[in-house]
């Protein structure tokens, strides 16, 4: 199939005050850094001052994220294809850098596991729960865009990606590793990464929120699949912590599974109030959406 036009050498050139390409400059910005500068000789050492049950928590965890962020490299690709087809050149600009920086997070902690000595299959660490989201419901979600273009199809993906495996999921995640080791000052090099990948995560969730507002925008109908796929969703962060914890009451760094729990929901609630919000703006509204209402922080 061919094309009707350039966009970039026609009248419309770049909208560059649009969302997404605000976000591709902040990746520019502030998307660069690299998981081989990151100094982990204290990690290695810290790694021996933990207690086993407090090792097997962590490695538990960041083998989950190493997992995610593979699978999240692998499912990005459909949504890109259906965006390119559809001409929305910004957007695809700033999901060059999406796939990069999912790219990046893979690297980053397949190091952490290597400086750690982790070499063994990590795979016995995920959980059934886990296994439903990472290995059935997230590439399903994605893979569907190969050949469903509906706005129906790209809201789900988006929701099951944007919203729930990286908007709740990992922000749970994240919850857990400043609650464990930052709080105990332990880890440096492994917490500054989380640092960039949080950083990294806001874009991406930022994209993500952006793009169901437009598509909410274009079509209202969208807003009850987008509510409807969260609570369908929103059992399984609740059975992923209950897993987490093994039946323990107390994890061996003294959170409890109602805090996390907590945290969870408050994500779940807080990313969909934000996509609320779409029902009340005109598609220019969205298109100069600010950081702040999505919570991009850099």
């Amino acid at each position: 199939m061919g094309r009707n036009e350039i966009i970039t050498t026609s009248k419309r050139g770049l909208r560059e005050d649009s969302f997404p390409y605000r976000l591709y400059q902040k990746a520019k910005k502030f998307g660069t850094w690299n998981p081989s500068d990151i100094d982990f000789s204290k990690d290695k050492e810290d790694w021996k001052t933990l207690l086993p049950e407090q090792q097997e928590q962590i490695l538990k965890l960041i083998s989950q994220f190493q997992a995610g962020e593979e699978a999240v490299t692998l499912d990005l690709l459909p949504l890109i294809m259906v965006i390119a087809k559809e001409g929305r050149i910004e957007e695809e600009i700033f999901l060059t850098t999406f796939l990069y920086e999912e790219a990046k997070h893979t690297e980053f902690f397949r190091i952490v596991l290597n400086t750690l000595g982790a070499k063994d299959d990590l795979s016995h660490y995920h959980t059934p729960t886990y296994r439903k989201i990472f290995y059935e419901i997230l590439p399903e979600a994605m893979e569907k865009l190969v050949h469903d273009h509906s706005p129906e199809a790209m809201a789900e993906a988006s929701t099951v990606y944007n919203m729930f495996v990286e908007g709740v999921l990992a922000e749970t995640g994240y919850f857990s590793f400043y609650n464990s080791l930052d709080a105990l000052g332990k880890m440096p090099g492994l917490m500054k990464g989380i640092g960039y990948l949080k950083k990294d995560e806001s874009r991406h969730i930022g994209y993500g929120t952006y793009l169901l507002q437009r598509l909410i925008c274009e079509k209202p109908s969208i807003y009850e699949l987008v509510v409807k796929k969260m609570q369908e969703l929103a059992p399984l962060s609740v059975k992923l912590n209950e897993e987490g914890m093994n039946g323990q009451e107390v994890t061996s760094f003294g959170g409890t599974l109602e805090d996390t729990v907590a945290f969870s929901q408050k994500q779940i609630n807080a990313r969909m109030e934000v996509i609320g919000r779409a029902r009340y703006k005109s598609l220019d509204e969205i298109y100069k959406t600010t950081d702040a209402e999505v919570g991009v922080t850099s």
